[in-house]
């Protein structure tokens, strides 16, 4: 059973995956989560209901892998290696311009309100989106951790996703003002930094 799923999920090449990605992230800027159906997206991408079905499961799962496909370099927050922690998130914010924070914030506050009355998109989220991240920040602090820059007991570790999401999400409900970059390596080097303990001149 396995084989024959792998072998039908095979049939989408890695543009056509892109081209369905873009088409869904589209869609759900113009409708909105709860709006937004499996057959508007194969309407859009001329595609068949069973094919993204088939692929996806259903459309919880085709929005957040969207939504991960759209994020610039994926999670592969490994492929960030500076030598130091601050350097490693500075490079991470850098990996996108400031109008595609704003794009991307938008984005996840339409999302966020949806999580709330669809259970299905909140463990879709968990699965696909928030667990992977976590143990690419974990991967970041523990080489930090391997260098000496951060003590392994430093009770900050254990929040890192958590400060990082949050100077994200603050920005717009508090101060009515899209993420930037400028923003965002000012946070980390005011808040994020100095609570695993790390001072920078």
């Amino acid at each position: 059973m396995t084989e024959v799923t792998t072998a039908r999920r095979s049939r989408i090449t890695p543009e056509r995956e892109a081209e369905l990605y873009g088409a869904v992230l589209e869609l759900l800027r113009e409708v909105g989560y709860d709006t937004l159906t499996m057959d508007a997206v194969a309407a859009r991408t001329r595609s068949s209901k069973a094919t993204l079905y088939r692929q996806w499961g259903g459309k919880a799962e085709l929005v957040v892998k969207a939504v991960r496909h759209s994020k610039p370099g994926g999670l592969a927050l490994d492929e960030i290696d500076t030598g130091s922690l601050r350097e490693d998130l500075h490079a991470l914010v850098l990996r996108s311009d400031d109008c595609q924070m704003e794009q991307n914030s938008a984005l996840m506050r339409g999302l966020a309100m949806a999580i709330h009355g669809n259970p299905d998109l909140l463990q879709a989220f968990r699965e696909h989106l928030i667990e992977p991240e976590m143990v690419e920040f974990d991967r970041i602090v523990q080489r930090a951790v391997d260098r000496g820059e951060v003590r392994a007991d430093n009770p900050a570790i254990g929040f890192m996703i958590h400060m990082m999401l949050g100077g994200f999400a603050a920005r717009t409900m508090i101060d009515e003002l899209p993420p930037t970059q400028d923003y965002l390596i000012s946070y980390i080097d005011a808040v994020v930094l100095p609570a695993l303990g790390i001072r920078h001149d």
